[in-house]
Protein backbone atom coordinates (compact mmCIF):
# COMPACT_ATOMS: atom_id res chain seq x y z
CA UNK A 1 0.00 0.00 0.00
CA UNK A 2 1.56 3.42 0.88
CA UNK A 3 1.67 6.70 -0.84
CA UNK A 4 4.40 7.95 -2.57
CA UNK A 5 4.68 11.53 -4.50
CA UNK A 6 7.44 12.65 -6.48
CA UNK A 7 6.64 15.85 -7.78
CA UNK A 8 8.82 18.06 -10.64
CA UNK A 9 8.46 21.23 -10.21
CA UNK A 10 10.31 24.49 -11.83
CA UNK A 11 12.71 25.18 -8.85
CA UNK A 12 13.42 21.63 -7.78
CA UNK A 13 11.61 18.04 -7.46
CA UNK A 14 9.90 16.96 -4.21
CA UNK A 15 10.01 13.64 -2.90
CA UNK A 16 7.25 12.57 -0.21
CA UNK A 17 6.26 9.54 1.22
CA UNK A 18 4.71 7.99 4.68
CA UNK A 19 5.48 5.62 7.16
CA UNK A 20 3.17 2.91 7.59
CA UNK A 21 4.12 -0.67 5.78
CA UNK A 22 1.27 -2.88 5.74
CA UNK A 23 2.32 -7.11 6.00
CA UNK A 24 0.09 -10.24 5.73
CA UNK A 25 0.17 -12.75 7.48
CA UNK A 26 -2.26 -16.19 7.02
CA UNK A 27 -3.32 -17.50 10.26
CA UNK A 28 -5.05 -21.30 9.99
CA UNK A 29 -8.29 -21.39 11.38
CA UNK A 30 -9.34 -24.70 10.10
CA UNK A 31 -8.47 -27.60 7.88
CA UNK A 32 -10.08 -25.97 5.26
CA UNK A 33 -10.04 -22.29 5.87
CA UNK A 34 -7.10 -19.44 6.72
CA UNK A 35 -7.71 -16.21 7.57
CA UNK A 36 -5.61 -12.90 6.63
CA UNK A 37 -4.48 -10.71 9.16
CA UNK A 38 -2.74 -7.32 8.07
CA UNK A 39 -0.56 -5.83 10.43
CA UNK A 40 0.91 -2.16 10.25
CA UNK A 41 4.13 -0.68 11.16
CA UNK A 42 4.49 3.01 11.09
CA UNK A 43 8.12 3.45 11.33
CA UNK A 44 9.15 2.57 7.65
CA UNK A 45 11.35 4.61 5.60
CA UNK A 46 10.34 4.82 1.97
CA UNK A 47 12.11 7.69 1.26
CA UNK A 48 15.25 7.18 0.46
CA UNK A 49 19.04 8.62 -0.12
CA UNK A 50 22.15 7.16 -1.41
CA UNK A 51 25.03 8.18 0.35
CA UNK A 52 27.51 9.63 -2.36
CA UNK A 53 24.88 10.42 -4.65
CA UNK A 54 23.59 13.92 -3.52
CA UNK A 55 21.45 15.13 -6.60
CA UNK A 56 18.93 11.68 -6.67
CA UNK A 57 16.56 9.81 -4.79
CA UNK A 58 13.92 7.95 -4.07
CA UNK A 59 10.53 6.93 -2.78
CA UNK A 60 8.85 3.18 -2.63
CA UNK A 61 5.71 2.25 -2.48
CA UNK A 62 3.56 -1.11 -3.61
CA UNK A 63 5.39 -4.42 -2.03
CA UNK A 64 5.97 -3.25 1.52
CA UNK A 65 8.69 -6.05 1.90
CA UNK A 66 10.82 -8.25 -0.13
CA UNK A 67 11.13 -12.23 0.30
CA UNK A 68 8.46 -14.47 1.95
CA UNK A 69 9.86 -16.43 5.09
CA UNK A 70 12.08 -13.33 5.96
CA UNK A 71 10.32 -10.31 4.69
CA UNK A 72 12.96 -7.07 3.80
CA UNK A 73 11.74 -3.77 3.40
CA UNK A 74 13.29 -1.92 0.44
CA UNK A 75 15.23 1.09 2.49
CA UNK A 76 17.15 -1.94 4.79
CA UNK A 77 19.03 -3.08 1.62
CA UNK A 78 20.40 0.73 0.95
CA UNK A 79 23.88 -0.91 2.40
CA UNK A 80 24.07 -3.30 -0.16
CA UNK A 81 22.70 -0.87 -2.49
CA UNK A 82 25.43 1.99 -2.03
CA UNK A 83 28.04 -1.26 -2.25
CA UNK A 84 26.86 -2.05 -5.39
CA UNK A 85 27.28 1.40 -6.83
CA UNK A 86 30.36 2.12 -5.72
CA UNK A 87 32.02 -0.91 -7.50
CA UNK A 88 30.89 0.48 -10.89
CA UNK A 89 33.21 3.56 -10.21
CA UNK A 90 30.99 6.74 -11.60
CA UNK A 91 31.48 9.76 -9.56
CA UNK A 92 27.73 10.84 -11.00
CA UNK A 93 25.04 8.92 -12.77
CA UNK A 94 22.20 10.60 -14.63
CA UNK A 95 18.76 10.07 -13.42
CA UNK A 96 18.26 7.46 -15.90
CA UNK A 97 21.55 5.73 -15.54
CA UNK A 98 20.86 5.61 -11.58
CA UNK A 99 17.21 4.15 -12.48
CA UNK A 100 19.01 1.41 -14.23
CA UNK A 101 21.37 0.68 -11.80
CA UNK A 102 18.28 0.61 -9.13
CA UNK A 103 16.03 -1.73 -11.30
CA UNK A 104 19.06 -4.14 -11.68
CA UNK A 105 19.90 -4.37 -8.01
CA UNK A 106 16.08 -4.83 -6.99
CA UNK A 107 15.49 -6.79 -9.68
CA UNK A 108 17.91 -9.16 -8.25
CA UNK A 109 17.07 -9.49 -4.95
CA UNK A 110 13.65 -10.13 -5.89
CA UNK A 111 14.90 -13.54 -8.32
CA UNK A 112 16.34 -14.18 -5.39
CA UNK A 113 13.61 -13.78 -2.49
CA UNK A 114 10.01 -14.39 -4.36
CA UNK A 115 8.60 -17.01 -5.64
CA UNK A 116 8.15 -17.56 -9.49
CA UNK A 117 4.35 -18.36 -9.53
CA UNK A 118 3.70 -14.36 -7.50
CA UNK A 119 0.84 -12.84 -8.49
CA UNK A 120 0.36 -9.78 -5.92
CA UNK A 121 1.36 -5.88 -5.79
CA UNK A 122 4.49 -4.81 -7.25
CA UNK A 123 7.70 -3.05 -5.81
CA UNK A 124 7.67 0.26 -7.32
CA UNK A 125 10.55 2.88 -7.01
CA UNK A 126 9.68 6.90 -8.10
CA UNK A 127 13.50 8.34 -8.68
CA UNK A 128 13.75 11.64 -8.94
CA UNK A 129 17.04 13.71 -9.39
CA UNK A 130 18.92 16.12 -11.69
CA UNK A 131 21.92 15.71 -14.45
CA UNK A 132 24.88 17.35 -14.27
CA UNK A 133 24.42 20.95 -15.63
CA UNK A 134 20.37 19.92 -16.75
CA UNK A 135 18.46 23.50 -15.46
CA UNK A 136 15.36 21.27 -14.66
CA UNK A 137 14.91 17.53 -12.83
CA UNK A 138 13.87 14.29 -13.79
CA UNK A 139 11.72 11.55 -12.48
CA UNK A 140 11.79 7.71 -13.37
CA UNK A 141 9.49 4.72 -13.00
CA UNK A 142 10.78 1.10 -12.14
CA UNK A 143 8.07 -1.16 -11.11
CA UNK A 144 9.79 -4.49 -9.77
CA UNK A 145 9.63 -7.29 -11.48
CA UNK A 146 6.43 -5.75 -14.03
CA UNK A 147 8.58 -3.50 -15.62
CA UNK A 148 12.16 -3.40 -14.85
CA UNK A 149 13.01 -0.43 -17.62
CA UNK A 150 12.55 3.08 -16.45
CA UNK A 151 9.81 5.09 -17.70
CA UNK A 152 10.17 8.74 -17.87
CA UNK A 153 7.22 10.94 -16.14
CA UNK A 154 6.46 14.54 -17.11
CA UNK A 155 8.76 13.64 -19.26
CA UNK A 156 10.40 17.29 -21.40
CA UNK A 157 12.35 20.17 -20.04
CA UNK A 158 9.18 22.92 -19.75
CA UNK A 159 7.04 19.73 -18.26
CA UNK A 160 6.42 20.05 -14.76
CA UNK A 161 3.37 17.81 -12.93
CA UNK A 162 2.74 15.12 -9.85
CA UNK A 163 3.31 11.86 -9.88
CA UNK A 164 1.69 9.70 -7.59
CA UNK A 165 1.49 5.69 -6.32
CA UNK A 166 0.30 3.34 -4.22
CA UNK A 167 -3.00 3.53 -2.55
CA UNK A 168 -4.29 7.04 -4.51
CA UNK A 169 -7.94 6.61 -4.30
CA UNK A 170 -8.18 9.86 -2.14
CA UNK A 171 -5.80 11.84 -3.84
CA UNK A 172 -6.73 10.89 -7.36
CA UNK A 173 -10.57 12.45 -6.69
CA UNK A 174 -8.37 15.80 -5.48
CA UNK A 175 -6.40 16.40 -8.45
CA UNK A 176 -8.03 14.45 -11.40
CA UNK A 177 -11.75 15.04 -9.71
CA UNK A 178 -12.86 11.03 -9.70
CA UNK A 179 -11.73 7.59 -8.54
CA UNK A 180 -9.85 6.03 -11.17
CA UNK A 181 -12.45 3.04 -10.46
CA UNK A 182 -14.86 4.89 -11.92
CA UNK A 183 -14.46 4.31 -15.48
CA UNK A 184 -14.03 0.64 -14.92
CA UNK A 185 -17.42 0.70 -13.40
CA UNK A 186 -18.89 2.69 -16.36
CA UNK A 187 -16.97 0.33 -18.66
CA UNK A 188 -19.03 -2.55 -17.17
CA UNK A 189 -22.46 -1.06 -16.60
CA UNK A 190 -22.62 0.84 -20.42
CA UNK A 191 -20.45 -2.33 -21.88
CA UNK A 192 -18.11 -0.22 -23.39
CA UNK A 193 -14.97 -1.35 -25.35
CA UNK A 194 -11.72 -0.41 -23.96
CA UNK A 195 -11.19 2.88 -26.81
CA UNK A 196 -14.33 3.67 -25.64
CA UNK A 197 -13.32 4.07 -22.27
CA UNK A 198 -9.89 6.12 -22.93
CA UNK A 199 -11.75 7.84 -24.89
CA UNK A 200 -14.10 8.96 -22.00
CA UNK A 201 -11.28 9.53 -19.45
CA UNK A 202 -9.15 11.35 -22.17
CA UNK A 203 -12.52 13.78 -22.12
CA UNK A 204 -13.07 13.78 -18.52
CA UNK A 205 -9.80 14.56 -17.39
CA UNK A 206 -9.07 18.09 -18.45
CA UNK A 207 -12.74 18.99 -17.38
CA UNK A 208 -12.07 17.99 -13.52
CA UNK A 209 -8.41 18.07 -13.21
CA UNK A 210 -7.79 20.36 -10.11
CA UNK A 211 -6.57 23.63 -12.20
CA UNK A 212 -3.11 24.00 -10.28
CA UNK A 213 0.36 25.53 -12.38
CA UNK A 214 2.69 23.31 -11.70
CA UNK A 215 4.62 25.54 -14.00
CA UNK A 216 4.03 28.28 -12.02
CA UNK A 217 4.36 26.50 -8.21
CA UNK A 218 7.53 28.08 -6.07
CA UNK A 219 8.98 24.74 -4.24
CA UNK A 220 7.41 25.41 -0.96
CA UNK A 221 4.20 25.55 -2.61
CA UNK A 222 5.44 22.30 -3.78
CA UNK A 223 6.48 20.89 -0.86
CA UNK A 224 2.99 21.75 0.98
CA UNK A 225 0.78 19.97 -1.59
CA UNK A 226 2.49 16.90 -1.17
CA UNK A 227 2.51 17.20 2.36
CA UNK A 228 -1.12 18.25 2.04
CA UNK A 229 -2.30 15.22 -0.49
CA UNK A 230 -0.46 12.06 2.58
CA UNK A 231 -1.70 14.12 5.30
CA UNK A 232 -5.14 14.23 3.98
CA UNK A 233 -5.38 10.84 3.00
CA UNK A 234 -3.95 9.71 6.69
CA UNK A 235 -6.84 11.63 8.24
CA UNK A 236 -9.72 10.40 5.65
CA UNK A 237 -8.69 7.00 6.38
CA UNK A 238 -9.07 7.18 10.15
CA UNK A 239 -13.07 6.88 9.30
CA UNK A 240 -12.79 4.85 6.27
CA UNK A 241 -13.69 1.03 6.48
CA UNK A 242 -11.01 -1.18 4.71
CA UNK A 243 -7.04 -1.60 4.67
CA UNK A 244 -5.88 1.84 6.14
CA UNK A 245 -2.48 1.51 4.01
CA UNK A 246 -1.16 5.47 4.71
CA UNK A 247 0.12 6.42 8.24
CA UNK A 248 2.75 7.23 10.10
CA UNK A 249 5.18 10.46 9.33
CA UNK A 250 5.74 11.97 6.41
CA UNK A 251 9.33 12.01 5.55
CA UNK A 252 9.77 14.84 2.27
CA UNK A 253 12.97 16.14 0.49
CA UNK A 254 13.77 18.44 -2.21
CA UNK A 255 16.22 18.34 -5.02
CA UNK A 256 17.43 21.40 -6.86
CA UNK A 257 20.09 21.86 -9.29
CA UNK A 258 22.41 23.44 -7.07
CA UNK A 259 21.81 22.07 -3.32
CA UNK A 260 21.06 19.01 -3.88
CA UNK A 261 19.19 16.73 -1.84
CA UNK A 262 17.63 18.20 1.48
CA UNK A 263 15.45 16.98 4.14
CA UNK A 264 12.48 19.14 4.48
CA UNK A 265 11.31 16.60 7.41
CA UNK A 266 11.61 13.58 8.44
CA UNK A 267 11.28 10.90 11.24
CA UNK A 268 13.94 10.65 13.85
CA UNK A 269 14.88 7.65 16.35
CA UNK A 270 13.91 8.46 19.87
CA UNK A 271 13.66 6.66 23.56
CA UNK A 272 10.98 6.73 25.75
CA UNK A 273 8.08 9.61 25.49
CA UNK A 274 8.25 11.75 28.63
CA UNK A 275 4.05 13.84 29.72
Amino acid sequence: MSLGIAFKGPEGIVLAADSRVTINAHKQISENSTLLMPATFDNATKLLKVNGHSYIGAVTYGLGAIGQGEPRTAHSFLPEFEIFLSEKKIPRFSVEEFSKELSEFFMKQWDERMPKDYKGEPLIFLIGGYDESAPYGRVYQVVIPNNKNPIEQSAGPGIFGITWGGQFEILNRILSGYDPNLLMAVKDRLKLTEEQTKDLNNHLRPIFNLPIPYQFLPLQDCVDLSIFLIKTTIELQKWMIGIRGVGGVIDVATITRTKGFDYIQRKNIRGERNG
